[in-house]
């Protein structure tokens, strides 16, 4: 596929942590390098667009490469996760779907696609499902899918480990991907590091380590780089390779916790905080016709998190965290970002200010 995939990855960035809504257009170029030789891009497009909420989410994203000799590929993603609203004894039910294809002008198409039902309690979920991938001219192949993932966010940093692992029955046999990474999520810089590895009797075992990073220039706009290697897709057919590419992203909307200004100024002194037990501390904001208000801040990596109306404009919600010194921003009417009046601020390094929350 060649570097068809680079600028796809970094879509897939967890910048989308930090907003619930997000467009952006990569442009760049790349190169990847496998075992019949290499393949060099000079252009890349790699539109992406995300939404996160509390229960779900939904990406899509793709990347379109000119190659060498006029050859144009292209790869086309798209992810799905949702929770259902019943829990039964703290395990909540869930839903993930993955739909992906790819193709070239001088050769052929391919897909796949995943789906799961999970169960989730404290960070952790357990699935089982199908996964299933189809070569033009090729008949189709369907596999046995047992996925078990953990997550845990740093408190005090803007940063979150994971560890993913999968069993798939293809064709007859077994083999398992095990994933582990870590995301981080600061004030201009977004960067992530995933080592993974495929283990299985029957079709070998490799290992395969992928490193990307963005800096943003603006809130708006940010330059990212991405190396490494990924695994075998055999359900497309698609070889064990390695890959360098940068580029620029543009997106959409600016990115949270990079807030210039603060368009909403609430009318009293807005932060109370109440110790609770042990680490929770409780913070009330008030906010005048405001219809919601949320909290994104260092400890979450800048996901809006919703606070609880208590009615005459107060909003409450309960954080558990440790000593130390936070920053935050507030999130009004699901829009606008904002710095709230009568707490202290520091800079956000672009000309802004981010509050802070010192916890003793």
């Amino acid at each position: 596929m060649g570097p068809v995939f680079v600028l796809a990855l970094l879509a897939f960035m967890p910048v989308t942590l930090c907003a619930q809504r997000q467009a952006s257009l990569g442009i760049g170029p790349g190169i990847v390098r496998y075992s019949g030789g290499s393949s060099f891009s000079a252009l890349t497009l790699s539109p992406a667009a995300q939404r996160l909420s509390a229960s779900t989410y939904l990406g899509a994203g793709g990347a379109v490469s000119l190659l060498e000799r006029g050859v144009w590929a292209s790869q086309g993603r798209a992810d799905i996760w949702a929770a259902f609203p019943v829990q039964t004894g703290g395990i909540r039910p869930a839903l993930s779907a993955t739909i992906s294809a790819s193709t070239r002008s001088d050769g052929v198409a391919a897909g796949s696609g995943v789906a799961l039902i999970e169960a989730v309690r404290n960070n952790v979920a357990l699935g089982v499902g199908a996964a299933t991938g189809v070569i033009q001219q090729e008949p189709g192949v369907g596999a046995l899918r047992l996925r078990g993932r953990a997550w845990w966010q740093l408190q005090a940093a803007p940063a979150q480990l994971s560890l993913t692992t999968e069993a798939t029955r293809f064709l007859g046999a077994w083999y398992t991907d095990v994933v582990g990474g870590v995301t981080f999520d600061g004030a201009r810089t977004v960067g992530s590091l995933w080592l993974s590895g495929r283990l299985s009797k029957t079709y070998g075992s490799t290992g395969a380590a992928s490193m990307t990073l963005q800096y943003f220039l603006t809130p708006s706009v940010a330059v990212e780089a991405s190396g490494g290697n990924y695994l075998r897709d055999p359900f497309q057919g698609l070889p064990l390779a390695g890959f360098v590419a940068g580029g620029i992203r543009v997106f959409a909307s600016r990115r949270a916790g990079m807030v210039r200004t603060a368009p909403v100024q609430p009318a009293l002194q807005p932060l109370v905080a109440a110790h609770r037990d042990g680490d929770t501390i409780v913070v009330r904001f008030r906010m005048p016709a405001a219809r919601s208000v949320a909290i994104a801040g260092s400890w979450n990596a800048w996901t809006p998190a919703p606070l609880r109306a208590l009615g005459d404009n107060v909003w409450e919600g309960a954080l558990r965290l440790g000593p130390g010194t936070y920053y935050f921003n507030l999130v009004v009417d699901g829009g606008e970002w904002v710095v709230p009046g009568g707490v202290a601020t520091i800079s956000d390094g672009m000309g802004g200010l981010i509050a802070v929350l010192n916890v003793l």
